[in-house]
């Protein structure tokens, strides 16, 4: 049986490839952009898997490529950008899926904010923001007061948002918004104050597992960067049991009834409140980490999910494997990316330091404000997160990033 993917995250793709193989099942991935699995795809064989390069935008493209597909069973929903398209896909072919309508939903942070303060989830109120004009800066200012986030609705990788503590700093957000190309609608709600997380969970038919806390540390405001993560979190007991909970009634809420999910959130002084959530696994390494701690059941489960299966891992022991801290390493400044410093010394550092790269040479880097601007992620090993946090941080700082010619490549 072969089970399809229209794009997927990053890395994880190996994993993804010999999850299906275990089950005598064959991946066939449909991609617009190879070169996002260049990493992957260079430690795999060249028949590992079947590619399929099409526009996975098209709906109707990737179906009929799709109906091609000899004894398909399933197919993987693993990303944000693709995620309606997949879902339509699904259900056009009479292939297990989620609801497209779900999914869509979760695509818009403004309505997911709705649905929630309607049912007592949130304590936040979302405003739609129309033309993004900069003389309407003191009316929002009023209206949702400061400090407040202007984002994209439909926004991914910490891109299309802004952090305003004044309105000044509004205007010029609303004026930047003008001179980007966004993904959806303009919203503006209060800035919450505490430290970032992601509960990272799986789903079936009304039961959520936890399956661990990941840590998000940002840049410094105004920029909105991710510079580091670490999972799991060393929260107490009651306290995971708790969000646990928390996080099950938001799922339950948006319609998010099987799969992974990534809903980031932030500790208040009144506890945890939404970010935003995701219906895949977490970016940049969560994946990773989450494989390394417990086996390989966790890309199983994707399999399972894509299969209309319960996955083994809702039932599983709690994981046993190592904590992990990665670093996101970017580049200093805009220009053409000619490689790295640091690289050969790793092994010198403790927790099995180890590089993903996200850009290769040639590359040119076309902004340094958003995770476009990442060129490879360093991960650890640790006994905590902690710790697995504090070798990633020392290994990470040897490597240097080397960007060569005119500014914007």
């Amino acid at each position: 049986m072969t089970v399809a993917a229209m794009e997927l995250l990053t890395f994880g793709l190996g994993d993804l490839v010999r999850a299906a193989g275990r089950r005598g099942h064959r991946l066939c991935l449909l991609t617009r952009d190879r070169a996002v699995y260049r990493h992957e795809l260079a430690r795999l064989a060249p028949d590992a898997l079947d590619l399929v390069d099409i526009d996975t935008l098209d709906a109707a493209a990737c179906a009929a490529a799709l109906a091609a597909v000899p004894e398909l069973g399933g197919l993987i929903n693993g990303t944000d950008t693709f995620g309606v398209t997949a879902a339509e896909v699904a259900a056009r072919l009479g292939l297990p899926g989620p609801d497209p309508a779900a999914v869509r939903l979760v695509r818009d942070k403004r309505l997911v904010r709705e649905r929630l303060r309607e049912r007592g989830l949130s304590r936040l109120r979302a405003h739609r923001v129309g033309a993004p004009d900069p003389a309407a800066a003191a009316g929002l200012a009023r209206a949702v007061g400061l400090p407040a986030v202007l984002k994209d609705t439909a926004g991914t990788s910490s891109r299309g948002v802004w952090l305003v503590r004044d309105e000044p700093a509004l205007a010029a957000a609303l004026a930047a918004a003008g001179r980007t190309a966004l993904k959806g609608e303009l919203l503006v709600e209060p800035l919450l104050s505490g430290p970032l997380y992601s509960a990272e969970t799986l789903s079936w038919d009304g039961e959520t597992r936890l399956l661990g806390v990941c840590s998000r540390q940002m840049s410094p405001e105004p920029a909105v960067r991710e510079e580091a993560a670490a999972f799991p979190v060393a929260f107490p007991d009651a306290q995971l049991a708790l969000l646990e909970r928390w996080v099950g009634g938001l799922l339950a809420a948006v319609g998010h009834q099987r799969g992974f999910a990534h809903t980031e959130f932030v500790y208040t002084a009144d506890g945890p409140e939404l970010v935003e959530i995701n219906r895949r696994i977490g970016g940049a390494l969560v994946g990773e980490a989450l494989r390394r701690r417990f086996g390989d059941d966790v890309y199983a489960a994707e399999i399972d999910v894509a299969l209309g299966r319960r996955p083994a891992l809702l039932a599983a022991p709690p994981g046993t494997g190592p904590a992990s801290g990665f670093v996101l390493r970017y580049a200093p400044r805009t220009g053409t990316l000619t490689g790295w410093t640091g690289l050969a010394g790793l092994a010198a550092f403790p927790g099995e330091p180890r590089w993903y790269p996200t850009m290769a040479p040639g590359d040119a880097v076309v902004t340094t404000d958003d995770q476009r601007g990442c060129t490879g992620i360093l991960l650890t090993e640790g006994p905590t997160a902690e710790l697995a946090l504090h070798r990633a941080l020392s290994a990470a700082g040897s490597v240097h990033p080397v960007v060569e010619g005119p500014p914007g490549g």
